[in-house]
């Protein structure tokens, strides 16, 4: 029996839109996530649109990755989502990675696409290097939460490659702006709980930060080291 193939977007959205509840799309605006194109589709409900995928996008990747392009061009929030979770890390090129973040509005998004695409590029570390200096508050964003994912999803990475993003942190720790800041931070925390080694030198920036001049860096840093000393968090890092 034939497995059935990827669906068209227009019923992808309109499986989305079955699920749309404008009382979560209140509740999101008051969370800084923008309400245009927004649904108020539950994450869960996303996600598992995407497993239902699954085996059809295994099946056809360059489908898939058609269909995540188109589900991103329509410009709703959720189809955004989706498009992050269907799409193909290695049909993904550095035009698109940069168009994508130049549409960017929102942290979710921004988090989304980092997290479940981008990071598993071969290209990921180029766009931290890029992206973490960049202007628009979303893009800059979203090089640190790649720094994040990878700290997480890349098992294998040596210690250098993260020790080469720690100047990255700190050069931008300056940065007044909410979804920066916060990203910064993160970045800084989740080096810090990858190994001994990182942890020590995610402290040394910590402490250099927190004697700094920028209110920004300072709450970075103060953050940063209230996670980073907890006992729960060295125990596990020596063990």
């Amino acid at each position: 029996m034939e497995e059935p193939g990827l669906p068209s977007v227009s019923e992808v959205l309109d499986r989305l839109r079955e699920h749309a509840n404008p009382v979560n799309v209140a509740g999101m605006a008051r969370f800084g996530i923008a309400g245009a194109g927004t649904l108020g589709v539950p994450m869960p409900v996303t996600r598992g649109i995407a497993r239902a995928l699954g085996k059809a996008r295994r099946a056809d990747p360059e489908g898939a990755h058609a269909l995540a392009a188109a589900l991103w061009s329509s410009g709703v929030h959720e189809a955004r989502i989706l498009a992050t979770l269907v799409d193909v890390p290695g049909l993904v090129t550095r035009d698109q990675a940069r168009a994508w973040a130049a549409d960017l509005d929102s942290w979710d998004v921004c988090d989304q696409l980092c997290s479940n695409l981008l990071a598993s590029t071969p290209f990921a570390i180029e766009l931290v290097g890029e992206w973490t200096c960049a202007e628009p508050e979303f893009v800059k964003r979203a090089g640190f939460v790649v720094i994040c994912a990878l700290t997480v999803h890349d098992k294998t990475a040596a210690d250098d490659v993260f020790v080469r993003f720690l100047p990255l942190i700190e050069r931008e720790a300056a940065d007044e702006r909410n979804f920066v800041k916060k990203a910064v931070n993160w970045a800084l925390r989740q080096i810090g709980k990858r190994d001994r080694y990182l942890h020590a030198a995610a402290v040394a920036v910590a402490l250099r930060l927190r004697d700094s001049g920028s209110r920004a860096a300072r709450w970075v840093a103060s953050d940063a080291l209230r996670e980073l000393s907890d006992e729960r968090i060295v125990a596990r890092i020596r063990a």
